[in-house]
């Protein structure tokens, strides 16, 4: 089940996510999107929430089910515990979803699909019951950190040709945000950000200068990009 999708998103991967995510929330999962290039990643851990997860899962959308993404799922698998892919169903019941092969093609690499309703409801249309083996840990890894570090949930899964509001951006805006009042010591800005010194030193996105000794201030792009993001 889940809330309708609205009429003018209903063709965007975006309009898909919100299902997604709620179905694998009531499923136990913390889901974020836009983790890493992944559109939605969730995580599932016992105990301590600075422990290993016990379960990642990540998930592509698509409007359609296509080769491409069950493409996507095979590369995502080598970062994950489970992969699913997920796509609106054809009204018509003519889309992939109905090809037995397609189904057959993803219980074989042990990948789950779930189907889409224009209503927002999700279905499970073939389980991810087969362990996929999981050959990058590193890779597994820097999804679980970005993933603990993002403040809430501020990117739809699905999202393209939009910049992702990543950790380390949420960092640098909350500096900027600091520094709009005046230029400030990175010993200043640790109840803000606690990387701040490495922040203003790397300058990634040129929105500081060091104004003295150890001492920064907020630049012209910095202040244009603080007025950005506000209004997003």
């Amino acid at each position: 089940m889940g809330a309708k999708l609205p009429k003018n998103q209903v063709r965007m991967e975006t309009a898909l996510y919100l299902p997604v995510k709620a179905f694998l929330e009531a499923a136990g999962y913390t889901v974020k999107g836009e983790i890493g290039g992944c559109d939605l990643v969730g995580l599932k851990s016992e105990g301590m929430a600075d422990t290993d997860p016990a379960v990642v899962v990540i998930c592509e959308l698509k409007l359609t089910f296509n080769l491409e993404l069950i493409l996507q799922a095979v590369d995502r698998a080598a970062a994950s515990d489970e992969v699913w892919i997920a796509a609106r169903v054809s009204a018509k019941g003519k889309g992939r979803e109905s090809d037995r092969r397609y189904r057959d093609l993803c219980r074989r690499l042990g990948i789950g699909m779930l189907g889409v309703s224009d209503l927002g409801e999700v279905s499970v249309l073939v389980s991810s019951v087969s362990p996929m083996p999981r050959t990058n840990p590193k890779r597994r890894t820097r999804l679980v950190k970005e993933h603990r570090k993002r403040a809430g949930d501020p990117a739809l899964g699905g999202s393209t040709k939009v910049p992702i509001m990543t950790a380390y951006r949420q960092q640098a805006l909350a500096i900027a945000a600091a520094l709009a009042t005046g230029p400030l010591r990175p010993r200043d800005l640790k109840e803000t950000a606690p990387n701040a010194g490495a922040t203003l030193r790397n300058n990634y996105y040129g929105w500081f200068e060091k104004v003295e000794k150890g001492v920064y201030a907020l630049t012209g792009p910095g202040h244009e990009a603080l007025e950005k993001w506000r209004a997003v």
